[in-house]
This record gives C-alpha cells, structure tokens and sequence, in this order.
C-alpha cells in the first residue's frame, strides 16, 4: 500500500465538493486525473470508495468512515513537513524560555502566543528563575530567549529588545515599622532587612539589594510571604 498526500487532498475534494469534475475545477486539475487518483486509491487499498452508477459519485460508507480521518492526517502530514522543513533550515526543535520571577504577574504569555503562532510545532518550555540565574542560562545557552529586566551593561552575547516598562515598587506589610512611618527615605529602607529574589548561588550578588541586611529566596511568591510575615521589606 503506497497512499501519497496528493491522493489524500483528491479524494477530500471529492467527497467535499461531490463530483470527479467539481473536485478537479477546485484543484485545477483535468477530471480525467481526478479519477484516475480515485481508481488507484481504491486499488491501493483494496475497497470500493464510489459507486459509479449515476452522474455523479455517491461515497460508499467505507469513504465516509476514511474521510473522517483523512482531515487529521492530512494536518498531521503539513505539521511533519513544516517540522522537517525548520530542522533543514536550522530552526531549533525546542525553545527554552526563562521568565524573571517578578515579571511572571505580566502578560509575557501574549509573546509566547507571536512564537507559537509563526511555528507551531516548535516545543516550547518555560522556566521562571531570578534575574542572575535567568542571564546565566542565557549565557550557557541553556536558554535561548529570556524576559528580563534591562540591565545598564550588556555582555557582548546578548541581543537587548525592549518590549515594555515595568515599575518596581518597595512594600512592607502594614505592620512593619516602616509602614508607620508618614514617609519612608531611602535612608528608611536600606536601614532594614530586604526580602531578595536572587539566585540559589550566594557568591552571586543580587541586582536589586539596596539594604545592608537581606535575606535572600529564589522564589517570588517566597518573598511575597515572607514581606507578608514580617520578616523584611521587598522590591515587588
């Protein structure tokens, strides 16, 4: 059994538009190939797909049963072409993105939805991680693309584009001491213990440290509670 893609969208069109010449105005082919693809079909796969008696070709139920199936194959067969031909162009199989963990509450999943929709069989697979560990992966090409916050110095691997401006905010939960104040200096902050999001590696120094103590997690729903507890002031 040989069963190519062109015999898969003839009969389509057959049983779609209900007659061999139909069919072929829709594909600009000769009804003579139409129906010459048909009889060898039925061949190949040894079942009687039309019956032949009046003018135009009434589908046996073996073909409508097959035509349900034919459609998903069908996308199927563009899906594994469109795979092959990104892997012959040089296109990666998958995409490891890493999101900073403060910017996960944005609507990063509007981008990701660009990428799907101009390759759609590309695995994609997120990762959320501290604004350091984030450019790490970049770095060693564990990840190829990251949503991050900009940084004044770039390293000559990178390629910056700015999608949009997030403002950072200082909180402290109502009980805090720092939210008695009537207004809170910078002198204020850097006086009391920070909630840091940063990576696991304590040799590597968090970006947004202002205060001269802090505590540090690589989480920011940890530090969310942990501001919440009391424990210290954040950079949400």
């Amino acid at each position: 059994m040989n069963i190519n893609q062109e015999q898969l969208i003839i009969f389509q069109s057959v049983m779609e538009t209900g007659s061999f010449s139909a069919a072929a105005r829709k594909l600009g082919k000769v009804p003579s190939a139409v129906s010459m693809s048909i009889a060898n079909l039925e061949i190949d796969l040894n079942l009687n797909l039309f019956e032949r008696k009046g003018r135009e070709p009434v589908p046996t139920p073996q073909a409508h049963v097959l035509y349900e199936k034919s459609a998903q194959l069908l996308i199927e067969m563009n899906q594994w072409k469109q795979h092959a031909f990104a892997l012959s162009t040089g296109l990666e199989s998958a995409l490891n993105i890493v999101i900073v963990s403060e910017l996960l509450h944005t609507h990063w999943v509007d981008y990701i939805r660009l990428i799907e929709q101009k390759f759609p069989t590309l695995q994609i697979n997120i990762i959320s991680a501290p604004q350091e560990d984030a450019l790490a992966m970049l770095l060693d090409q564990s990840a190829q693309l990251a949503f991050m916050f900009e940084r004044e110095h770039l390293d000559h691997r990178e390629q910056f584009v700015e999608i949009k401006k997030e403002a950072l905010v200082a909180v402290a939960a109502n009980e805090h001491c720092l939210a008695q104040l009537d207004q809170v200096s910078f002198k204020d902050l850097v006086q009391q213990r920070q909630i840091v999001v940063a990576s696991r590696d304590s040799k590597i120094k968090p970006e947004l440290l202002f205060s001269k103590q802090y505590w540090r997690t690589d989480n920011h729903h940890s530090a969310c509670m942990m501001i919440l507890g009391e424990l210290g002031w954040g950079v949400l």
